[in-house]
């Protein structure tokens, strides 16, 4: 698990480099029965990139607008027992005047990552492997003063050990996980109403998963045992005295239980339970079920329903910011939704589509009371935030060279009190279209489409316009070793916003090529 625990218990998507990652899955739904607190809407499931040969070593350099520059280099090794793969990059721009607002200067941007996966297969029955990651870089930003910085660090471990039994009955799964992050803010030399400041956290997660098959595996029970340990500091900035050395810590112990049940080939059913009891918050019991029905090779039901527990943050109970006063006193955030759906094939597999309707219920929402002078406090509000809508995915394969996808969502969010939830556009949709040029030439354009929203303004809401983006990926095969890559972001030049005073990155391009040493 990535999150953060100092910056709001979110991923920072700013920090992650798409550099040795294979894919990347969505996990929809509530996942709390699973995942525990965080897991309220879904679950980002990220897959770094493994050994898939002998040997392998490949290189790549990107260059593009904004003085911005990648590169980097992987080796590889896979044999029998032994396999890992060791990645490293480097990405660096110049960046573009973020808040036109508060001056003229350009916000740059670095980041370095280093990425290792590694297994080794001591017997038909035992796997051990280990995943390890670190980014570190700097991030330039507008304040007050406008000039300022963030140096970034994460550290990521996971080591496992996974054993099934000879017979193929028992399934035992043993994992440690280690995550620390570093977040350091250098303000302007010449400012004297800001001061420097950092947040550091570690979150270590201990874990054994078992499980039982039965009925060549159309039946599993799983048990799952577990314990969180969190830590959190804040460091200068507006915390001094006590409150800077202060190191804050919450354990959470976790018991899961998971059935999964193919009753008849077309049926498969699966019910999970969670109680987690954190010494801070106390105990919390949350549940999903899912059931799935292929009623036809060309036509699948599906449908699941599941609570989510969300606990506040360590900034939201303790934070010390200029114009926020932490609450120590909240509660976690509770949610219930369910989902209902259908996938049909048509027109012998050339067409897929896909409908979903969801809806759900968040009680005791976190959000912010701010008094005369506008110092803002995080607190519990009174009744249920309602979250519903519908999505719709569609794929049409035209014919064996060119490939469409497209898809839709609307969501109509509310808040206790009847009034639009910020930052959430009610309409959503993209279209993305896959040509093989030819066999050694493949081209992608992408269309992106981000419905009017409305966002945090003083002293009203502000209404950001909806915007379209165009974007258009090529890649040229140029030899059985190296790939010469083009990519046109925002071929329009479309000018939005996505948070208020806050600009986006206008047309850029990027030119690139991957060699293959082995």
């Amino acid at each position: 698990e990535v999150n953060d625990p100092s910056q709001s218990d979110m991923l920072n998507w700013g920090t992650l480099s798409a550099a040795d990652i294979e894919r990347i899955e969505i996990i929809r739904g509530p996942q709390s029965s699973i995942r525990g607190s965080d897991a309220v809407a879904g679950v980002v499931n990220i897959i770094t990139s493994e050994a898939n040969q002998l040997l392998s070593a490949d290189v790549f350099s990107e260059y593009g607008s904004r003085e911005t520059s990648k590169n980097g280099f992987s080796v590889g090794h896979k044999s029998e027992k032994l396999s890992f793969r060791l990645g490293a990059s480097h990405l660096e721009t110049d960046g573009i005047n973020i808040q036109p607002s508060t001056g003229a200067d350009i916000d740059g941007y670095r980041n370095t990552g280093i990425n290792l996966k590694a297994g080794y297969k001591h017997s038909d029955q035992l796997n051990l492997s280990l995943t390890s990651r670190k980014t570190s870089g700097m991030n330039e930003f507008d304040g007050f003063p406008e000039a300022q910085s963030s140096n970034f660090s994460r550290f990521h471990n996971r080591i496992s050990a996974d054993y099934n039994s000879a017979d193929g009955l028992w399934s035992h799964v043993f994992s440690l996980a280690d995550s620390d992050f570093e977040n350091d803010n250098f303000k302007d030399e010449n400012s004297q109403s800001v001061s420097n400041g950092s947040t550091s956290s570690d979150k270590k997660n201990y874990q054994y998963i078992g499980s039982r098959f039965w009925q060549e595996k159309d039946q599993r029970l799983s048990l799952a045992l577990e314990r969180e340990k969190e830590d959190y500091k804040q460091l200068g900035g507006w915390a001094s005295g006590a409150d800077a050395d202060k190191l804050v810590g919450r354990n959470t112990d976790s018991v899961t239980i998971e059935y999964r049940f193919d009753p008849i080939d077309a049926v498969t059913l699966a019910a999970s339970a969670r109680n987690d009891d954190n010494d801070f918050f106390g105990k919390s019991n949350t549940q999903r079920l899912e059931a799935i029905y292929q009623q036809s090779d060309s036509l699948r039901l599906r449908g699941a329903w599941g609570t989510a527990v969300k606990n506040p943050t360590f900034t939201e109970l303790y934070g010390i910011y200029s114009g926020f006063q932490s609450n120590p006193n909240l509660n976690p955030e509770e949610s219930e939704s369910w989902e209902l759906g259908l996938d049909a094939v048509l027109s012998d597999d050339q067409v897929q589509f896909g409908v979903t309707y969801f809806n759900a219920q968040l009680t005791d929402e976190i959000g912010s009371s701010c008094d005369a002078n506008w110092v803002c406090t995080p607190v519990n509000i009174n009744g249920i935030s309602d979250r519903q809508g519908l999505e719709l995915s569609s794929s049409f394969a035209v014919n064996e060279s060119l490939l469409i996808n497209a898809a839709y969502t609307y969501t109509d969010s509310e808040d206790p009190a009847g009034v639009e939830e910020q930052l959430r556009a009610k309409h959503i949709g993209s279209v993305n279209a896959v040509w093989q040029v030819k066999s050694d030439t493949k081209v992608n354009l992408n269309i992106q489409h981000n419905g009017s929203q409305t966002d945090y303004g003083f002293p009203n809401p502000v209404l950001l316009d909806a915007y379209t983006l165009v974007n258009v990926n090529a890649n040229y095969t140029a030899s059985d070793k190296m790939d010469v890559y083009l990519s046109l972001n925002n071929l329009f030049d479309e000018d939005y916003q996505q948070v208020n005073g806050y600009e986006t990155l206008g047309f850029g391009a990027n030119l690139g090529v991957r060699y293959k040493l082995k």
